[in-house]
């Protein structure tokens, strides 16, 4: 389970997920704890703490991982600078190693279309022993709220799905972002001129006023 916060950082909670974990990291963090003393802290309150995969990244591109020792094989993680990658029960430790080559080799894409190269890379390498299922994209940048929240759930092929909606958001969401409001423009985009235009322009019905 993701979960990110604006300026401070982002958490995934994972195997056999505490779902309080991600907001106390993130806590934390917003009052200055680096990330691996951040996860070392929630962990420790935590009595299932060998059960859980719980991974973190700060706004200065520190991370830290815990990988309990009860969770399902295999299980592991690997972090970097501004990167985290982590699985359980995956078919075995390759999955984590061809994820995180493929996300620091393939520099030349956005990083959405990069996190999908490495997820592409896991699924190659064998990705979860279970089968294919779901999969999420979330990237969050300056506002409250996440700028791309991307979700495929119970699908046969989930990262094909999921390219297929980055692509639509690309489309159709990502050249508005800048008219949403937000810190900048509180209100943002409100001329209903220029909306109403928009609409005539798609072939879409406008309610004469």
């Amino acid at each position: 389970m993701p979960h990110l916060r604006a300026g401070v950082g982002a958490v995934a909670t994972q195997s056999m997920t505490n779902r309080y974990l991600g907001p106390a990291i993130l806590d934390a963090m917003a009052r200055g704890v680096a990330p691996v003393p951040a996860v070392e802290g929630a962990i420790a309150m935590d009595e299932g703490r060998a059960l859980r995969q719980v991974h973190a990244i700060d706004g200065h591109g520190r991370a830290a991982a815990w990988t309990g020792g009860r969770c399902v094989e295999w299980a592991g993680h690997i972090t970097g600078t501004g990167w985290s990658v982590a699985g359980n029960m995956l078919s075995h430790e390759s999955v984590v190693a061809d994820t995180t080559a493929a996300f620091l080799t393939r520099t030349e894409l956005a990083l959405p279309e990069r996190m999908l190269a490495a997820l592409d890379a896991g699924e190659a390498a064998g990705g979860d022993r279970r089968g294919r299922q779901s999969a999420a994209l979330q990237l969050i940048t300056i506002e409250d709220f996440a700028d791309i929240d991307l979700r495929v759930d119970d699908h046969v092929e989930p990262l094909p799905e999921l390219r297929r909606l980055l692509e639509l958001w690309r489309r159709h969401r990502a050249p508005r972002l800048s008219e949403q409001p937000g810190r900048a423009s509180p209100s943002g985009l409100h001329d209903l001129d220029v909306v109403e235009a928009r609409f005539r322009a798609m072939g879409l019905p406008v309610k004469p006023r």
